[in-house]
């Protein structure tokens, strides 16, 4: 039986994550700062900006998933944000790299690109997103995650460890469905994420399939679902909200997703399947 230390399993998406693991005959280890709401499988107590630590923790693991961070912009001091999210991740890596490791997946996100947190209005340079886009954020949170992405080419350089990021969109969890109502007809509340989403299960699935694949190096991927989070066709989405961006990459009939996740389904075999028009009464 193989073993995954998953951090900050006890948060939003790691619940989903763990099951996942579980329910594919893996030995979990949840390492957070608190114990979640549901026993999964076994927590330890972790301070993952302390290398020691995390040396304890991931000792005797086949794989880790990196779930744990502060997870938006400006909920701490910048400074804190990104101390934070970089030494904890620099740390998982290090240490991993250090054990021979041989496959570590990394949370980065769709806020790299630095539309989502921008406070200069910063539009898309063309859609659908993909990992090729720029990425140009403004703050602490989408400068960490570039960071992390740079700390996961360099232990793949010196180590070999596969490392995987993904760029994340808006993670959303099933009982979070019942939001949808209040913005699936107004383009303005979720213009700066491009509408996008992604169920937890379905991440939890690509995050598996990252550990199970080999091959990839050091690579980051987008983590999106099939479709925007919208009511309203993707090209009026556009239209609404950023009509002087022209390039459109792909074709945006119907409510085509503007966060490109091609290439995650193409290298990990990966197709998410949870959609939210399931779920939602329209």
């Amino acid at each position: 039986m193989k073993k995954v230390v998953v951090t900050g399993g006890s948060g939003l998406l790691g619940r989903d994550v763990i099951k996942e693991f579980l329910n594919n005959g893996y030995d979990v280890v949840n390492a957070d700062m608190k114990n979640p709401k549901e026993a999964l499988c076994r927590t330890v107590i972790t301070d993952l900006t302390n290398l020691g630590e995390v040396y304890g923790v991931l000792a005797g693991a086949d794989a880790v998933v990196h779930l744990a961070a502060i997870p938006v912009a400006y909920s701490h001091p910048n400074e804190v944000t990104f101390q934070n999210n970089v030494l904890s991740t620099y740390n998982i890596l290090e240490a991993a790299g250090n054990l021979g490791i041989k496959k570590a997946v990394i949370s980065s996100s769709e806020s790299s690109y630095g539309i989502c947190f921008s406070k200069q209005n910063l539009q898309p340079q063309y859609v659908p997103i993909d990992e090729d886009h720029p990425q140009l954020p403004e703050e602490s949170y989408g400068l960490s995650k570039i960071v992390n992405e740079k700390t996961a080419d360099m232990i793949n350089r010196r180590t070999g460890m596969q490392v995987v990021s993904f760029r994340l969109g808006n993670v959303i969890s099933p009982e979070m469905y019942k939001n949808f109502p209040g913005f699936i007809h107004d383009p303005e509340q979720r213009k700066t994420i491009l509408w996008s989403y992604i169920d937890t299960r379905d991440a939890a699935t690509a995050y598996r399939l990252a550990v199970e694949t080999d091959g990839l190096g050091s690579v980051a991927l987008n983590i999106g679902a099939d479709e925007s989070s919208m009511d309203m066709e993707s090209k009026q989405l556009m239209e609404t909200c950023y009509p002087s961006v022209k390039d459109f990459r792909r074709d945006l009939s119907g409510f085509a997703p503007l966060l490109n996740n091609e290439k995650a389904k193409k290298l990990l075999n990966w197709q998410p399947v949870h959609k939210w028009r399931d779920y939602v009464e329209l």
